[in-house]
């Protein structure tokens, strides 16, 4: 690894952050992606940066601060640092009663025109991808299940950070993590490679593309009449009145009887004029109108 001159070096001591300077730090991550870190996680913040500024040579945060806003190489540099400040836990099937309620509720009820049509779903902050694994795995095998027609389908999976999307595209996991996937998914969309690790099948990677989005840019999204938005585990980076305005978008990106799935506890009191609370004590979901 190359290592940018400065005047560090292992032996020097890392400085310290003062509420100011996390404030500082805090509300760039948040103009830039939306995240919001309270101060409560100010250890959090600290560490993330601490550890690209040693990496990098910075000796101050004052001097990283600042290369981070100099042109090109600041935003390159910015994708790096935002892949350390943002999370990036996720699971296959990690919500299964959302998985359930897709399945055995939503896609039965969806006229068989529909059906036949191209359905299009989108993963919003998918990370490395196994969320939006997930849906594709449910949807090719409910929607062959249930109709006899050539199914079409798509997931367009999003993410701020560059390195999660590309273990996404790959569509290559630790060993351990099959055990996630049921065995009558697994069988059917996972083929092992060595002893260390297995790969998501070529035919269900085709109906997955992944791509760097900012959700800051939800209104401006390229996406149009989805069928499917599946958001869990996301919005609670955000402040509430950006959730509120992120969740109108969703609404008004979403197609008649389109479906919203959002995590629970997300959103309280949450309401729009277009969305109807779909009736289910373990899921947070809301169909679009007809």
């Amino acid at each position: 690894m190359t290592i940018a001159a400065g005047n560090w070096s292992p032996l020097t001591p890392m400085p310290g952050m003062d509420d100011s300077e996390f404030e500082r730090w805090a509300s760039l991550l948040e103009k830039r992606t939306g995240v919001v870190v309270p101060l409560a996680r100010k250890a959090f913040l600290v560490t993330s940066v601490r550890g690209r500024m040693r990496e990098t040579g910075r000796a101050s945060f004052e001097e990283y601060f600042s290369e981070l806003h100099r042109g090109a190489d600041g935003a390159i540099e910015w994708t790096t640092l935002v892949d350390r400040l943002t999370v990036h836990e996720t699971h296959f099937f990690r919500h299964p009663p959302s998985m359930d309620l897709i399945a055995n509720d939503w896609l039965r009820c969806l006229p068989e025109k529909t059906k036949q049509a191209a359905l299009h779903a989108w993963s919003v902050g998918c990370s490395s991808g196994e969320e939006a694994y997930t849906l594709a795995m449910v949807l090719d095998r409910h929607l062959t299940a249930t109709t006899a027609a050539k199914v079409y389908f798509g997931v367009t999976a999003t993410d701020v950070s560059l390195p999660a999307l590309a273990v996404g595209r790959a569509g290559l996991y630790p060993r351990q993590k099959i055990e996630e996937i049921p065995i009558q998914y697994r069988e059917r969309y996972c083929e092992l490679v060595d002893g260390d690790s297995f790969r998501i099948s070529e035919a269900l990677r085709k109906r997955v593309g992944f791509a760097s989005f900012n959700l800051l840019d939800a209104a401006r999204a390229p996406l149009k009449r989805l069928d499917l938005i599946f958001c869990q585990n996301v919005l609670i980076y955000f402040a509430r009145d950006r959730r509120r305005e992120l969740l109108a978008t969703f609404a008004n990106l979403l197609k008649p009887g389109g479906l919203l799935v959002l995590g629970s506890g997300e959103v309280t009191n949450f309401a729009h004029a277009s969305l109807r609370r779909v009736d289910n004590r373990n899921v947070l979901a809301f169909l679009r109108n007809s």
